[in-house]
């Protein structure tokens, strides 16, 4: 069957058979599996096992399985739904993935569309194939992103590293990118225990060319986690784990109950049209 992959050596279409993805020119890319692939190229690989790893997987996913972002994900897949409503067979692309649980909130929300995630942890990506077994799942880059050109209708970047002019070149004239940030006061009072002087999010709408900005979706709630194992899944989650002084980590791990702000801008961009 075709694919929403192109090759990442000669960039030409890919098919998917039951084993392996294949170009014309006869490169060839096995499936896992679990029904992901492996399209990062050698060259562009930083480490033996770059992105996340098991560990840290294992601890999101049992974090976000409890629903402490379920607001976010509905969010997320309304907007799908009103973003697609006018397409036959909408094509999707959630680029950096992760263990796939918005991807798999997509899927179910737009059931008809084809659907491909790419993420740069093999780890993550054995959990999001399981998830979303009728998607394309493959260990990518996303600043190489091997997708065809001109292909996706709605693409997705959720805390992720983002290449606005990939996401240019692989959307649909009029296609859609949907961008998630955090809000000024995202985790407020976590990072009252992390900092003696915590600091709001720098927040400000930037312009990609290629794009124009259509609108910002807020999203603001509050979440209690009574688990110190929660509480430090989330830390685990964002940049604090590793920018954070060690006293600071340490009087988070000490908590068995925390209520902290939630705060998330979704913010929707339209491809501007080639003519």
């Amino acid at each position: 069957m075709s694919s929403l992959f192109r090759c990442p050596i000669c960039a030409a279409p890919l098919m998917r058979g039951e084993r392996a993805y294949t170009c014309p020119a006869g490169h060839s890319y096995d499936l896992s599996a679990e029904g992901y692939t492996y399209l990062l190229p050698a060259n562009q690989k930083h480490s033996k096992n770059p992105g996340d790893d098991k560990q840290m997987v294992a601890a999101r996913c049992a974090f976000l399985d409890k629903g402490y972002y379920v607001p976010l994900r509905n969010t997320l897949t309304d907007l799908a739904v009103e973003l697609t409503r006018d397409i036959d067979l909408p094509t999707l692309l959630d680029s950096g993935c992760g263990e796939g649980y918005y991807t798999a909130g997509l899927a179910e929300a737009v059931p008809h569309a084809r659907l491909a995630g790419i993420d740069i942890s093999k780890f993550a990506l054995r959990r999001a194939a399981k998830k979303v077994p009728g998607g394309e799942f493959a260990v990518a880059s996303a600043y190489r992103l091997p997708v065809m050109d001109n292909s996706i209708h709605l693409l997705y970047n959720i805390f992720s590293p983002l290449s606005a002019e990939e996401f240019a070149r692989v959307l649909t004239d009029g296609g859609y990118f949907v961008y998630v940030v955090p809000s000024e006061r995202h985790l407020w009072q976590m990072k009252e225990v992390l900092y003696d002087n915590p600091y709001e999010n720098p927040v400000k709408r930037e312009d990609y060319p290629g794009f124009t900005w259509q609108q910002v979706v807020p999203l603001r709630y509050t979440v209690t986690l009574n688990d110190s194992t929660d509480i430090m899944s989330l830390v685990s989650m964002t940049p604090y784990a590793w920018k954070t002084p060690k006293e600071g980590v340490e009087r988070l791990s000490r908590l068995s109950r925390l209520e902290t702000e939630i705060g998330f801008d979704i913010h929707v961009y339209k491809k501007s049209s080639a003519d």
